[in-house]
């Protein structure tokens, strides 16, 4: 695979058998997001459980003390009162048979969240071939699904990520961007790990964090010693 000069650069930087321990994994992360735009940081957690086992499902969400540096765009089923709480909330769209209608017609994503007042799921269902497979259909458990509309709009533009697990055990979420610098970064990361650990599964045996990788959108992985926050 053809890597470009920064990325090579970047990765000679790296020592790719070592763990190494936070803070100096974001200095580093800071270091090779070389790009011309702000990229983001990511973290990928591999975790010792299995998502096939509805029992072993890891899935939350938590407000990054920092925010994520994304402005994020929230479409809100909702009627009547709770629609006009939404309004004043600050939602970029709300709406609810007519969104239906624009989303199966005129293939509308413009937004990054949806959020549904719990007597618009049976509206909202109507979607689900369309909206389950960009991970945009509402959930109780993310928070998603509710009849605090304000709270939850609050939230998501505050800078809460949802965290759950893909088909290889793997949660993937971003932590900010690079100009955020590698302390705001840290931090967001101890919240989002400690919030990971929080929700370990009874049914999860053995080691539950087995690795934790971070990068920038365009640069290489670098490999995290997680053991003393899990300690």
């Amino acid at each position: 695979m053809f890597r470009g000069k920064k990325y090579v650069d970047s990765q000679k930087l790296i020592d790719r058998q070592k763990l190494y321990d936070m803070q100096e994994a974001f200095t580093l992360a800071v270091q090779t997001a070389k790009a011309k735009f702000d990229e983001t940081i990511e973290v990928h957690v591999k975790l010792g459980v299995d998502s096939r086992h509805a029992d072993q499902q890891v899935r939350g969400n938590v407000v990054l003390p920092h925010g994520t540096g994304k402005t994020m765009r929230v479409l809100v089923f909702a009627k009547g009162d709770n629609a006009k709480a939404a309004e004043d909330a600050g939602a970029d769209f709300v709406g609810a048979e007519d969104m239906v209608t624009r989303i199966q017609n005129e293939n509308f994503f413009d937004y990054d969240v949806i959020v549904a007042t719990p007597d618009m799921m049976g509206v909202v269902g109507r979607l689900g071939k369309v909206l389950g497979p960009k991970g945009l259909m509402p959930n109780p458990k993310a928070g998603t699904v509710t009849n605090d509309v304000a709270k939850a709009i609050a939230e998501i533009k505050a800078g809460k990520v949802e965290y759950r697990l893909d088909k290889t055990n793997i949660i993937h979420c971003p932590l900010g961007k690079k100009s955020f610098g590698e302390e705001k970064l840290l931090e967001n990361f101890d919240t989002l790990l400690r919030a990971i650990i929080k929700s370990k599964p009874a049914a999860a045996k053995g080691q539950y964090i087995r690795s934790c990788v971070i990068s920038s959108t365009m640069g290489p992985g670098i490999k995290v010693s997680t053991a003393k926050l899990i300690g």
